[in-house]
């Protein structure tokens, strides 16, 4: 894993100067994109990039953690990697911010967006809600197994991986007196503002898609932004984990 000079953390493959850059949810790592990488390997022409983004896994924990900071943090990376033009696949929170990133507003020529599992509508009571978490001081554990299964709540990974999977164990560090989530939870504070005028405000062309059993966004919501958003068959909210190669054509 390479850092940048700003301290995200990523993983990087193939060449080129057209890098497509994977935004993982919040809560979770580049870890989650271990099934669908090796087939951007076989089939996308250039290079990709897999970041935690900031306050999560490998990377540094400071804030503001607002959806401008990550994008900001993302056009570092691109820099850095002298990419040309980018592709961003992002999912749920990242989505967000690839689409924040895509706005032209951060020196990046962003080509296109494709969000995936992106939540829109936000009650009140859920802003809220999330918006408490960020003050919560985070849990410590006294396995790295119970800090593991914490993780992948969080990641909303439950159910989906085992926790000695290295996509779990991705997500977990020492703490001082135990074991904890490599997550800092301010970065709950990010949500608020409406993903909606986010979402239209990106320069970029945008897909939104989801999964067809992803009780977080429906077709409906997803085309009020995109006329041609995307159902993925058979898969839920983490369908690129799920689905990983119906995900890699949205790109295509």
């Amino acid at each position: 894993m390479r850092r940048t000079r700003g301290g995200i953390a990523y993983f990087t493959g193939g060449e080129g100067d057209s890098l497509l850059l994977v935004l993982h949810g919040l809560g979770a790592t580049a870890a989650v994109w271990r099934r669908l990488l090796p087939l951007a390997d076989q089939s996308w022409p250039g290079r990709w990039a897999a970041p935690d983004l900031r306050g999560h896994g490998l990377s540094v924990a400071e804030a503001p953690y607002g959806y401008g900071t990550h994008a900001g943090d993302m056009a570092a990376l691109v820099t850095e990697l002298g990419a040309s033009r980018v592709t961003v696949l992002g999912h749920s929170f990242g989505g967000v911010v690839g689409a924040v990133l895509g706005s032209g507003l951060f020196g990046v020529q962003v080509e296109r967006v494709v969000a995936l599992g992106v939540k829109i509508d936000w009650t009140v009571d859920e802003v809220a809600r999330t918006q408490a978490m960020s003050v919560r001081p985070a849990q410590v554990f006294a396995t790295p197994a119970e800090a593991a299964d914490r993780h992948l709540k969080l990641a909303g990974l439950g159910g989906l991986v085992d926790p000695s999977d290295p996509v779990a164990r991705a997500g977990v560090r020492r703490a001082d007196r135990g074991w904890m989530a490599a997550f800092d939870p301010r970065a709950f504070g990010a949500v608020g503002p409406s993903v909606e005028t986010i979402l239209s405000r990106s320069a970029a062309p945008l897909r939104l898609a989801a999964g067809s059993g992803d009780a977080m966004v429906g077709i409906d919501a997803m085309r009020r932004v995109d006329p041609g958003a995307v159902v993925v068959d058979g898969a839920g909210h983490n369908a690129h984990w799920e689905a990983p190669e119906q995900v890699l054509r949205l790109l295509h």
